[in-house]
């Protein structure tokens, strides 16, 4: 395992932890602050990370920025939804 995929690891991480609050409020009040081309770009950008980082082997660094591109999709489908 190459260090660079344990740093990014723990960045996605910690990424990710820090999205799960607003999942939550966004499912809890039904509503979403973050702008829509925001959540799109973000998403997408992180799936293209992470097919990189698989192609270059760095399977856990791959994996976790899978989640947080996930997260960030769910961001992207409340603002679709919660329209407000």
């Amino acid at each position: 395992m190459a260090w660079q995929d344990i740093i990014i690891t723990i960045v996605a991480v910690m990424f990710s932890y820090a999205l799960i609050p607003q999942v939550y409020k966004g499912f809890k009040t039904k509503k979403q602050a973050i702008v829509l081309q925001t959540s799109l770009i973000t998403f997408l950008a992180l799936y293209v990370l992470a097919i990189s980082y698989l192609t270059l082997d760095l399977f856990f660094s791959s994996i976790t920025t899978f989640i947080t591109g996930t997260l960030w999709m769910i961001l992207f489908i409340q603002r679709v939804i919660y329209k407000k």
